[in-house]
């Protein structure tokens, strides 16, 4: 009976974040449900000040009440049943790695294929699951067809481990790897479209476009970038490792060629875990980054050989996508956009401070950007974190120089509130 008992519980376990036995649907659905059913009649704009609502989401992460994490920009913890699903599967993987591994989760990766490709609102023939945004982007910058001469653009306001893989390409291959500037915040469309726009030359093959500038938040206009640059007969890459999960919109509107995300940011799956999706009739065409047998074949697997690889951190991406599509992606933007207001709109009246964040929803969402007067970045980030226990980050990027801050869906008003009194009172300290 014993053993019987444990098969039993096996196969609930290898039912997956993908079954109506997941961890999310035993844990959360039903609080989550009830909490959605109450504001069903609400926009989602309404949706972002209720707390109420938003104190179910609140209560299903782990965080540490002695520090308030205004970092998630960098990376977002998860909710509690993706932690769980990832500690279930690891210790069901060391029962027997080589069996549970391959044989048993290594068949999860089509189901979580299916879930975001749902999300991405794409074919899940366009979608491989990667570890991080720097790793499937570079999967696109090394694996493309340029030679000596061929003219990529970016910007100098790109993530640097992008940056420094073209700059590879240009030492390595005679690529010309060519950069804009901007100085943000931009609030007009055309200014970003047309800069990209004037640089093109008749060597330039294609644009490298952030959608969410990770330093200061700035939303570019991806799509009129990429409608302009298909004009010129251009492709686009876009860094979406700040976009996806926070921002709703689905990949393929975007009209771009490629496009590569982070998923332990705003989805708040596993640390470790990323997306990449290539337009299906470029697959054939683009390198896979490690080695596959097929490596000129259409199917999007072929960049998935990794060899040995962290099967539980896939079904805790499942849990993830779960958890998200409880809320619903236009309720979380709309809820990380009314935090970052929230604190911003405050703090901006405050002498000697500045934000250097855009505060239409147009161009910004979840980062923002601040400064006080005579305090460098380094300074103010230990200041807040010093004496307030406030997580940030001090941001010295080319020409960008603040505090970014990111709050996110667990993060309390009440946590605002004791950032505003601590910029309040360190600014006020200094006049």
């Amino acid at each position: 009976m014993p053993h019987r008992r444990k098969f039993i519980q096996q196969l609930g376990l290898m039912a997956g974040a993908f079954s109506a036995s997941s961890l999310f649907n035993q844990l959360h659905a039903a609080e989550l449900d009830a909490a959605a059913r109450k504001v069903q009649h609400l926009p989602a704009g309404d949706i972002a000040a209720d707390e109420d609502y938003w104190s179910v989401i609140q209560q299903a992460y782990t965080v540490n009440p002695n520090i308030i994490d205004l970092n998630n920009g960098g990376v977002s913890p998860s909710p509690r049943v993706v932690q769980e699903a990832v500690e279930r599967y690891n210790k069901l993987s060391n029962e027997g790695p080589s069996y549970y591994m391959w044989r048993i989760l290594d068949q999860g990766r089509e189901p979580l294929r299916q879930k975001l490709a749902e999300l991405a609102g794409c074919s899940p023939e366009e979608i491989a699951v990667n570890r991080n945004a720097t790793e499937a982007l570079n999967t696109v910058i090394f694996g493309l067809d340029l030679k000596a001469g061929d003219e990529v653009i970016g910007t100098r306001q790109d993530y640097p481990n992008m940056i420094n893989a073209w700059r590879q390409r240009a030492q390595r291959e005679g690529i010309i790897y060519r950069q804009i500037s901007f100085d943000f915040p931009v609030e007009n469309d055309d200014v970003i479209v047309s800069a990209f726009e004037k640089a093109i030359t008749p060597q330039t093959k294609l644009l490298h476009v952030t959608h969410i500038i990770n330093w200061v938040g700035q939303i570019l206009p991806v799509k009129k970038i990429c409608q302009m640059a298909h004009r010129h007969g251009l492709e686009v890459i876009v860094d979406g490792a700040h976009s996806f999960g926070l921002l709703d919109f689905k990949i393929p509107d975007l009209d771009c060629d490629y496009f590569g995300t982070s998923l332990h940011k705003f989805l708040s799956a596993p640390i470790g875990s990323g997306m990449l999706w290539i337009r299906k009739d470029h697959i054939e065409k683009i390198w896979p980054l490690l080695c596959n047998d097929k490596p000129r074949g259409t199917d999007i697997r072929k960049f998935e050989t990794l060899g040995t690889r962290s099967f539980p951190i896939e079904q805790g991406i499942g849990e993830a996508v779960n958890f998200q599509n409880a809320i619903g992606s236009k309720r979380k933007e709309e809820r990380v956009r009314y935090l970052k207001n929230y604190w911003a709109t405050r703090v901006k009246e405050i002498p000697k401070v500045k934000l250097h964040t855009s505060m239409l929803p147009a161009y910004s969402c979840a980062i923002c950007g601040v400064t006080v007067d005579g305090m460098t970045p380094g300074e103010l980030d230990g200041a807040l974190f010093n004496t307030y226990k406030i997580h940030t980050v001090g941001i010295v990027w080319e020409n960008i120089s603040c505090v970014r801050v990111t709050p996110q869906v667990y993060t309390s008003l009440r946590d605002l509130d004791k950032l505003v009194k601590a910029i309040e009172e360190i600014a006020g300290r200094k006049t």
